[in-house]
């Protein structure tokens, strides 16, 4: 009998391990979930709802289209809107920033560069961190934002979330390493 090649084996590994941590852990339920048409690939750990909605960003209205979920104490969500150009793509980023920064109030906020495989340089990714204090009994808050140049020269925008503290403290790191850019 011929040895499984390292490809089949590594497939094997993979697939035996999905189904271990799926059996420790029936409340994250991660599966594949494209985000609009715009080739981002989210793993998710719930069946999601999508939505959209007209959100203000600086002088402009502009549509964002909504994919996320609840489960295991936390909302996980992913939003998207297309911008015209970079430079567009860099305004809007920074007013999302501004918009989202204003809505938590006196919380602890740490925010960071980020890395993220083929995002854009410019609007460059960005992290944010934020802990409410006791005082205001809100969830914390972590946020990623990233662009995406597209072959028509527009630019996607995205804004990943964890809303909450999720019941397993792999789950935001699973969120958020599970993204990925065609």
């Amino acid at each position: 009998m011929q040895p499984p090649s390292l490809p089949a084996l590594h497939s094997w590994l993979v697939l035996a391990a999905a189904a271990v941590l799926a059996a420790c852990s029936p409340t994250f339920n991660w599966r594949e979930v494209p985000i609009a048409e715009s080739g981002l690939v989210a793993l998710l750990p719930c069946k999601p709802d999508r939505a959209n909605r007209a959100l203000p960003l600086g002088a402009e209205s502009v549509k964002v289209d909504m994919t996320g979920c609840e489960t295991g104490g936390a909302t996980f969500a992913i939003a998207h809107a297309a911008a015209n150009s970079p430079v567009q793509a860099e305004a809007w980023l920074n007013a999302w920033r501004a918009a989202t920064r204003s809505q938590l109030a006196e919380a602890q906020v740490a925010e960071s560069p980020a890395a993220l495989q083929r995002a854009t340089a410019v609007p460059a990714p960005l992290r944010l961190d934020a802990q409410p204090s006791p005082q205001q009994g809100a969830a914390p808050v972590q946020v990623l934002w990233f662009a995406q140049s597209q072959k028509d020269g527009s630019v996607a925008l995205y804004q990943a979330t964890v809303l909450g503290k999720p019941s397993s403290p792999e789950a935001a790191k699973i969120f958020f390493e599970g993204l990925r850019l065609p």
